[in-house]
């Protein structure tokens, strides 16, 4: 089975690109949305224990815990040394799982693939990158978003050129989404046919 791992930076598309593979029937992963789920399970307690009171109703506050980091962002990577492990495990969880199911590619949505510097196993990577001009506009549109916490995000992020230079293959969104659900469709059939081949 081919593990492709799927990266960009803020607000360049990669849950859409997820979708269209999800659509194609290729099994797939979300690491935001393994958070949200950890912040309703597992890490609640490591969490909240580092950062007494972010916790409402046994889950983690994402904005109480924003408003923190932003005060202290010193502090980001004592929440990763929590979080990441746990997803970490999530993801080859989600690897096996496919793998056993007979499912000859799968995708992981990593948003910090480069930057976190850890080898998941993956086969091929591909990034998401879009416009800076429109990055910025879909990424302050989003709710409770604001100029100074996306200075904070894109500062602990790797250039969308330098991401784009160590990738497989480049997914740009800023085409229509039918477009690029053709190209997800074209990249599909390639890893197949790679993934086949391989075996």
């Amino acid at each position: 089975m081919l593990k492709l791992g799927l990266t960009g930076s803020i607000a360049t598309g990669k849950s859409t690109v997820l979708n269209a593979f999800a659509e194609l029937g290729v099994p797939v992963f979300s690491a935001d949305a393994a958070v949200h789920e950890l912040y309703a399970g597992a890490a609640v307690g490591p969490v909240d224990a580092a950062f007494p009171g972010v916790a409402r109703e046994g889950r983690i506050d994402r904005q109480a815990l924003s408003a923190r980091l932003l005060a202290a962002p010193e502090r980001i990577a004592e929440l990763e040394g929590i979080v990441h492990p746990l997803v970490r495990q999530r993801i080859a969880d989600f690897f096996r799982d496919s793998e056993v199911a007979g499912a000859s590619l799968a995708v992981a949505d990593i948003p910090l693939l480069y930057e976190g510097g850890y080898d998941y196993g993956l086969d091929q990577v591909a990034v998401t990158v879009v416009d800076e001009a429109e990055q910025r506009r879909r990424a302050l549109a989003r709710p409770g978003m604001t100029v100074e916490k996306l200075e904070g995000l894109l500062a602990r992020q790797l250039p969308q050129a330098e991401k784009a230079r160590r990738a497989d293959y480049v997914l740009d969104t800023s085409r229509p989404i039918p477009e690029m659900k053709m190209a997800v469709a074209a990249l599909v059939e390639r890893l197949r046919k790679k993934a086949e081949g391989g075996r």
